[in-house]
């Protein structure tokens, strides 16, 4: 049965059991206080009871007493009963006297106290039901069950601990003690888990519970609490899990939020940016709008953040299908009003590129189709050149041909002031696109952004093997550093990007403070309950090829302006040879014809603040 159909027929039998103990308290309370006879005198009486009834089902309504989810109330649910159950009361008093079927003072007082005793049991065994019902249909055995510290004694604790005493298959684990920085939680109990401590204890109370697993339960704590939590966290060889603020949750999501493994981008310290798509997304709701690239990490989280803005069609263009293919599946199950395609190409095929515009004809077009990987540019450069500069290129005159209205290039940090192959071709991809900015009706547009978390080819996964292997995990500098942010946050500023776009802009993303490799190295290892040089060797293998030891946002000559997002901004900078691109462009063509030494130079030449680097 679906979430949907639970949450109708869980709402349907509580409104009938409400209308029936109605009737129930108010004979009662007839017979209570012996008046029956004078009361229920007539069957006129049962449509008098049937309004009172129908007032509490609609005072309690608009308590929202029919959304809660019983199986987790609180104290704050029973308060809203009571005051539901006290004014409905006095509203069915006054519509009664109004209909002058007035019944005596007496037993409406003792039919709310009864209705509250009622109307409460009812979902107190409501909840009681469920978590025997859950435990008795779990397959956990107490064998399998962690011993579990729950970090923070809160709502989202009381949650968490209330749920695995109960064996819910969505927090498994055995609670066996929490711990708070609140003093005044300090010996308290939690569903009889006892607040021990405070989060400087962590791996004391580990010690002696013998506690295998530890959840992170303070959502809403600062950065530096959570990056302070998480330390202390790493120093036991615990499995370390946390889940989401439920506060933020809808009760739908409430009741399926279950744990989750701690991941890197917890321990990296770094506030992630929401940024309201839905704000500058006109450009995108209700047309048809082209991906390239769509079946990447980047490009397929884009196509997932698009469909939360009403695109009427998605078209995925990308070369490998089984991406794309499971893509679509994934777009069609959860958005069945959008229409999504797939379209298989690549961009360095003209004639491929053109057809599929001329099909469709996009409204706002998304490039995320590109070779990023450092190394093996530098050693494959006129592939980088065909795809990252002259695909571009196809891609950028088809939108200017079709008319398409917005044209969003994915760029990267590593085009500023570029010491690799890779990324001196993103830059020269910058560079056509504010070439044709200057005529064209499209409005064209890039944004630049750091290292993506666990995007395919990066760091983080080659580590995790690394790690699952035994190691060593490489890294290749000991003070090497790279801006990150999460596959969500890079969509997300480039759809936002796109809408405020008026021509030729490179937008980018305030990214924070930089991230030491060996520091992301040595969070992943701690993640799995080892020893960074113990359990696992970190060796430095030295810069490879084409690498930055730091990694910038803005080139030399450049600076930048804000925008209505603090969180974004335009690069600035001096003229970069309009008149000369075309020239340039030629020159790379032949480049690509040459050997990939030749290739190299011509790049260097044809891009200024390319330097290219050996690191041999």
């Amino acid at each position: 049965m679906g979430l949907d159909a639970h949450i109708t027929k869980r709402t349907a039998l509580l409104l009938f059991l409400d209308i029936a103990v109605t009737y129930a308290a108010y004979w009662l309370a007839s017979v209570l206080g012996a008046v029956e006879d004078e009361v229920f005198t007539s069957t006129e009486i049962f449509f008098v009871l049937g309004i009172v009834a129908l007032i509490n089902v609609a005072v309690l309504g608009v308590f929202r007493l029919y959304n809660n989810l019983w199986e987790y109330a609180s104290i704050d649910e029973a308060m809203q009963i009571v005051l539901a159950v006290v004014l409905a009361t006095l509203i069915g008093a006054v519509v009664l006297w109004a209909m002058d079927a007035r019944l005596p003072i007496r037993v409406s007082f003792v039919a709310c106290f009864l209705l509250i005793f009622f109307m409460g049991g009812i979902r107190l065994v409501y909840r009681v039901v469920r978590q025997k019902r859950r435990a008795l249909g779990s397959e956990q055995r107490a064998c399998d069950r962690l011993r579990t510290l729950v970090v923070g004694a809160g709502e989202t604790g009381s949650l968490a601990i209330g749920r695995m005493a109960s064996k819910d298959p969505n927090m498994p684990g055995i609670p066996i003690v929490a711990t708070d920085d609140d003093p005044s939680k300090r010996g308290q109990r939690v569903h009889g888990v006892k607040v021990e401590g405070n989060t400087g204890d962590i791996v004391d109370l580990v010690d002696k519970h013998g506690i295998q697993q530890i959840v992170v339960a303070i959502p809403s704590s600062t950065l530096e609490e959570r990056k302070r939590i998480y330390g202390e966290c790493t120093k036991t060889d615990c499995k370390l899990r946390t889940l989401p603020n439920i506060r933020e949750l809808s009760l739908d999501e409430i009741g399926e939020v279950r744990l989750r493994d701690v991941d890197v981008a917890d321990l990296l310290g770094r506030e992630e940016i929401v940024l309201n798509t839905r704000a500058v997304s006109g450009y995108i709701a209700g047309e048809t709008v082209l991906v390239t690239g769509g079946g990447g990490s980047i490009g397929s989280e884009l196509c997932r953040q698009l469909c939360k803005v009403a695109p009427a069609r998605i078209v995925i263009f990308d070369i490998y299908e089984n991406d794309a293919y499971m893509l679509r599946n994934e777009l069609l199950a959860e958005y069945d009003d959008i229409e999504v395609i797939i379209e298989i190409g690549s961009v360095c095929d003209q004639g491929r590129v053109n057809e599929v515009f001329a099909k469709y004809l996009p409204g706002a077009v998304f490039h995320a189709a590109a070779h990023k990987h450092v190394p093996l540019m530098e050693a494959a450069p006129r592939e980088a050149l065909r795809n990252n500069v002259f695909g571009t290129l196809n891609v950028v005159r088809a939108a200017d041909a079709s008319a398409a209205a917005r044209f969003i290039f994915i760029s990267t940090d590593k085009a500023v002031n570029p010491t690799s192959v890779m990324g001196a071709t993103k830059r020269m991809g910058e560079m056509v696109m504010q070439y044709y900015a200057r005529t064209s009706k499209t409005i064209f547009s890039a944004v630049r952004f750091g290292n993506v978390l666990g995007s395919n080819g990066s760091v983080i996964p080659v580590f995790q093997r690394q790690i699952a292997a035994g190691g060593p995990v490489t890294v290749t500098h000991p003070d090497i550093e790279r801006f990150f942010m999460t596959i969500p946050e890079a969509s997300r500023l480039v759809i936002q990007a796109g809408g405020m776009a008026h021509g030729g802009e490179i937008f980018i993303l305030d990214m924070g403070e930089p991230v030491k490799i060996v520091d992301l190295a040595k969070g992943l290892i701690q993640l799995q309950g080892l020893t960074p040089d113990v359990d696992v060797q970190i060796v430095f293998t030295g810069l490879r090829e084409g690498e930055k030891m730091y990694e910038e946002l803005l080139m030399d000559e450049e600076s930048t302006l804000p925008t209505d997002n603090a969180s974004i901004m335009i690069s600035t900078g001096q003229g970069i040879g309009y008149d000369e691109v075309a020239a340039k462009l030629d020159e790379l063509e032949v480049a690509i014809g040459k050997t990939d030494e030749q290739a190299v130079h011509i790049l260097e030449s044809a891009v200024p603040t390319y330097c290219h680097t050996t690191n041999r």
